[in-house]
């Protein structure tokens, strides 16, 4: 590992640490008790399983949720003498133990269940705009990430349709500005970019693709022809809901093939030095940095570069 490859590596481990620091922090996870309860979190996950599957076994909870034995026995003995949990030995293994939430224990959990309820709905209500929907989208993105066993979300490349070149603008103006502080002549310039591209599209040599994730947008790179032998690749972009799951990559291999397939030679593309994950995605597929400008544009100051690929 390089130099550069280890510095990017050491800054994902100290984002991961930091979002990890910052959500156990948000959902009460440090506090003694969870939610004001008299359950502490791992409690809580235990009687949640024991009111979602009755009669199950101790040694499958523990399987579940990773936990050492000696101490699920500590908080099942705890359990049975608040009351909260009945014990049966199974009849076909009496050293394994059924076990079951009493109705003393199915209102202990309806009362924890319905305070986690309120108050993620209260988290929820104070985001903006559609912030509860783009929270649900990354959140299901780093669940697909980390567990293999997660519902995959529904992913499809598309060829444009009209109302899409308004997403492409208005996303290229929110997230360049939220995330790098350009200002409002880049969503400009992407707007000349998308109109040109309408009034001379010719689908036999040029081709935009939208990316959904289960109907909605979250991506698109455009080809578009320079001259016979050059296609030029523009506007790559990447929403957060849609990261982490290959999209970007998977953009940039529909441009290549569709650009072999009209008998291009090269491909060309201009993007700026701090866009880091499309810069690497660009080399991953072969792209060769062939020239740097530094200028001031969208209100920064900011390198170019250029980037090629023989075909």
């Amino acid at each position: 590992m390089d130099a550069h490859t280890k510095a990017e590596q050491e800054a994902k481990i100290a984002a991961i640490r930091r979002f990890n620091r910052f959500y156990t922090r948000k959902i009460g996870v440090l506090e003694q008790h969870l939610l004001e309860s008299p359950f502490t979190l791992t409690e809580a996950r235990v009687l949640f399983e024991l009111a979602h599957r009755d009669g199950v076994l101790a040694k499958d909870i523990g399987a579940e949720l990773g936990l050492d034995p000696g101490y699920l026995s500590r908080i099942i003995q705890s359990f049975t003498k608040k009351g909260l949990v009945t014990r049966k030995p199974e009849p076909s293994d009496r050293r394994q133990v059924k076990l079951a939430l009493t109705a003393k224990g199915k209102q202990a959990f309806d009362r924890l269940d319905r305070t986690s309820h309120q108050e993620v709905g209260k988290m929820i209500d104070k985001l903006p705009g559609d912030g509860g929907e783009r929270l649900l989208q990354a959140m299901t993105v780093i669940e697909c990430l980390l567990d293999d066993e997660a519902p995959r979300p529904d992913l499809k490349l598309r060829t444009h349709r009209p109302g899409d070149m308004g997403w492409v603008v208005q996303q290229h103006g929110r997230l360049y500005s939220e995330e790098f502080g350009w200002d409002i002549s880049f969503e400009g310039m992407v707007a000349e970019i998308a109109a040109q591209f309408l009034k001379q599209f010719d689908p036999a040599s040029e081709r935009c693709w939208i990316a959904e994730i289960d109907g909605r947008q979250v991506g698109s790179v455009f080809l578009v022809r320079q001259s016979d032998e050059v296609a030029k690749l523009r506007l790559l972009i990447v929403d957060p809901a849609g990261r982490g799951l290959g999209l970007g990559k998977r953009l940039v291999d529909e441009c290549i093939a569709f650009a072999r397939s009209c008998g291009y030679r090269r491909i060309t593309l201009w993007t700026q030095s701090m866009l880091l994950a499309a810069r690497g995605i660009y080399e991953s597929a072969g792209f060769v940095r062939t020239a740097i400008e530094p200028h001031r544009s969208f209100g920064q100051d900011l390198i170019g570069e250029t980037w090629e690929l023989d075909l």
